[in-house]
């Protein structure tokens, strides 16, 4: 596809408030239904197993098959949008993705399962790539952008805990069946909206980046990587099989990135790394994300295996850490990063992350929900002002011409953190209970210990966040006064490149 020529007309996009609410709706729509697609699985997976007969090892592989292809096409996919258009991307994806999810719903073995999840990962990574992109091209006016990225950043803070919920009655009142059929009709009407709403984009052409040999290299290292640390926690870290894939990985991503300072028309141009705020960003959010893995999953297996609960009670039980992110990102975050900016916002809502881990870290074996549990669930608020305010951090920096790549970017370094969580901290976790048992703890007792290994592991990693945020990501400059005269005014930046 070639770029459309100066003489031709641009092409039409949403400038009514209505359509430009409309578009947020979309896309803020088709990233729940990622988010919750990464989470809504994992309190079914007792139910898929016995229906399915997975194995323990085999299991892992409904959330891996997912988290795989999803993190690994996520760049190539942002970058793709920005050359054949970002519109174009995010239809495909959903298409992509609302069929993976009827083959999901439909399976009726374990391979048939894991195929249809890789297939949900691809469209969920054609789709997921673009949307901060297209958002950003949307809401030009600062605060209003600053109110959207909010609600965006909502979907994506809340939908862990929402989709434990939805999960956990759909599986008790229907079957696990269901929490693959819902995307359905919201995948059929996301689509319908999308249509007629989002802004319509040609792209710059594929001459513009075409550069085959980089994607072939950062997809397959990406690919390789992600899956030697989800299996790391079977192998081992230090095993032959752990060092050697991981080897190849670095590999394959270190020709990337010398492909990509070669290449004529690079994949990833490598330009966008020289802003301070989007290198920060993502490597903030890496850490961030790995720290609050120990949130979104190891809460709810200690709700279930230490304290009991079922599915529905495990959901309903995380349903104020979803309300508490909700009344943070939805109220007032985008008043608080105009007033104090975003930089001051993260590192606030990163202290707040660190005390929900710093209690969890001393949770007792017989802990009251109450007096244990619910301050951590409101504590989670951190995540509605942290998240807000990484988002807009992580694309300020990028021009007009590279959002995607950028909108890729930071939803790569949001699953590699995700996958850095799985692998170390379930891994701490499982060593940890281990070496109870073996000294004669109860199986409460030892789990127990193995979740507060955890959940101190991660408070360490947002500590380690918070200082990184406090180096790296400065206050942004306010620049209107000192731009030039002249009948066309220079874009102002708001953060330092």
């Amino acid at each position: 596809m070639l770029a459309a020529s100066d003489s031709e007309p641009p092409p039409a996009s949403p400038t009514t408030r209505r359509s430009r609410r409309l578009a947020l709706g979309v896309l803020a729509t088709g990233t729940l239904t990622i988010v919750l697609d990464g989470s809504i699985v994992t309190v079914a997976m007792p139910a898929i197993q016995n229906d399915l007969g997975f194995t323990p090892a085999g299991l892992s592989w409904v959330v891996n098959a997912y988290l795989v292809a999803f993190g690994s096409l996520l760049l190539l996919a942002g970058r793709l949008g920005d050359l054949l258009g970002r519109r174009r991307m995010f239809l495909a994806g959903t298409v992509v993705f609302t069929a993976g999810s009827l083959l999901a719903g439909a399976a009726t073995s374990p391979a048939l399962l894991i195929a249809a999840r890789f297939l949900q990962g691809i469209g969920s990574a054609m789709a997921s790539a673009v949307s901060l992109g297209i958002l950003v091209t949307l809401f030009t006016e600062p605060r209003e952008r600053a109110k959207a990225i909010a609600v965006f950043s909502f979907t994506g803070a809340a939908g862990a805990s929402i989709g434990q919920v939805l999960g956990g009655v759909l599986t008790d009142a229907l079957n696990w069946h269901w929490i693959f059929f819902i995307n359905l009709p919201i995948g059929v009407a996301a689509l319908a909206v999308a249509v007629r709403v989002l802004p319509g984009d040609r792209g710059l052409g594929v001459g513009a980046g075409a550069d085959v040999l980089g994607a072939v290299l950062v997809t397959s290292g990406l690919m390789l990587g992600i899956y030697t640390v989800v299996k790391a926690g079977e192998s081992g870290w230090t095993s032959v099989r752990t060092l050697g894939l991981g080897a190849l990985a670095a590999v394959l991503l270190a020709a990337f990135l010398v492909r990509q300072a070669t290449a004529k028309n690079p994949l990833m141009p490598l330009r966008i790394f020289r802003s301070r705020s989007v290198s920060g960003a993502n490597l903030v959010q890496i850490l961030m994300v790995a720290a609050l893995f120990s949130f979104q999953v190891l809460v709810a297996l200690y709700l279930q295996k230490v304290l009991g609960y079922g599915a529905a009670e495990t959901g309903l039980a995380m349903l104020p850490a979803a309300a508490a992110i909700g009344a943070a990102s939805l109220g007032v975050s985008a008043r608080l990063n105009a007033r104090f900016g975003e930089r001051n916002v993260l590192l606030a809502g990163i202290v707040l992350l660190v005390g929900a881990l710093a209690l969890l870290a001393r949770v007792p074996v017989r802990a009251g929900y109450a007096a244990d549990l619910l301050p951590v669930m409101l504590l989670a608020a951190g995540f509605g002002l942290a998240l807000p305010a990484l988002t807009t951090l992580g694309m300020s920096g990028a021009s007009e011409e590279d959002a995607g790549l950028a909108s890729g970017l930071f939803n790569t370094t949001q699953q590699i953190g995700m996958a850095l969580g799985v692998a170390v901290l379930s891994t701490l976790a499982a060593s940890r209970t281990e070496s109870l048992a073996a000294d004669g703890r109860t199986a409460a007792e030892a789990l127990t210990g193995g979740y507060r290994l955890a959940f101190a592991t991660g408070a360490g990693l947002l500590v380690t966040a918070f200082v990184v945020a406090s180096a790296m990501l400065r206050r942004p400059e306010r620049r209107a006064a000192q731009e030039p005269a002249g009948d066309t005014p220079v874009p102002a930046r708001t953060t330092p490149v």
